[in-house]
């Protein structure tokens, strides 16, 4: 890959950005490799949780590369019809890695240093948990690109903290600093440098990777079914799916580790 790096090491996969001379800023080839990696890593039957973090680039991500927004823009069809239909083509294939990291089903733990700008907001908006250092910083940036976000910010990020903060954010395009994103929920925690978030991170993931995959992957599921859809459709889904998935072999192994006061020893 030219633009991440993947390593795999006791059931932890660690997902890095690896473009620190453009700041990890996205450019194509970054997009088509987040959508191939994260659903190679779906499929991998030896991994059960991912961290993405941005390496030892200065910004965790500094956005989409302003190369690819000009291509984007760059269409030579003449017909007004069919330039419209290309471009939301092309920006429903832009949603796409980010709907990728969303669906994919292991737990993803963004760990951020530096800024989180634009584009960034969109990748750590599809993870499933984000936790930052106090010098990293948020920002919707496309308002002051004279644009609407679209990949996913202005969808996802209702969900975790308030409305009225994210408007605010999305009509100014301030900065939201580590500290304050742990306050307003931007975060689940914001550490003092980066040294110390990676190694929390990684004490979170070993713990998830130590409990059974086969409820961490469910438990994702239905907390995404349940984000979006109503209390009475997620109970009477949740009925439906553990008739179907409760009579595992993890759950007898769970039973039998726990009286045996030892680990659990669970398949893929």
């Amino acid at each position: 890959m030219e633009t991440l790096k993947l390593d795999i090491q006791n059931h932890i996969a660690h997902v890095t950005l690896n473009r620190p001379d453009k700041m990890n800023a996205l450019n194509q080839t970054a997009w088509d490799e987040i959508t191939e990696v994260f659903e190679y890593l779906d499929e991998n039957a030896e991994v059960r949780v991912i961290v993405l973090e941005g390496g030892e680039s200065k910004n965790f991500c500094a956005g989409i590369d302003l190369s690819l927004l000009m291509s984007v823009s760059q269409n030579h069809t003449k017909c007004e019809g069919r330039k419209r239909e290309k471009l939301r083509k092309d920006v429903l294939k832009l949603q796409a890695p980010i709907n990728a990291i969303e669906n994919c089903s292991k737990p993803v733990l963004a760990a951020i240093h530096g800024g989180c700008i634009g584009g960034g907001i969109d990748l750590v908006c599809g993870c499933d948990m984000r936790y930052c250092t106090d010098d990293a910083y948020f920002t919707i940036k496309e308002i002051d690109m004279g644009m609407v976000a679209d990949l996913g910010t202005l969808q996802r990020l209702p969900k975790l903290i308030g409305d009225g903060l994210v408007r605010e954010m999305a009509y100014t395009g301030r900065n939201v600093g580590g500290q304050e994103a742990e306050k307003i929920g931007i975060v689940n925690r914001s550490y003092l440098d980066k040294v110390t978030m990676m190694a929390e991170v990684m004490k979170i993931a070993e713990m998830i990777a130590q409990k059974s995959p086969l409820s961490i992957r469910g438990t994702k599921h239905i907390l995404l079914h349940t984000r979006d859809h109503s209390v009475a459709d997620g109970l009477n889904y949740m009925a439906t799916w553990n008739a179907a998935m409760l009579l595992s072999a993890d759950l007898q192994e769970a039973f039998e580790a726990k009286m045996g006061k030892r680990e659990g020893k669970f398949e893929g």
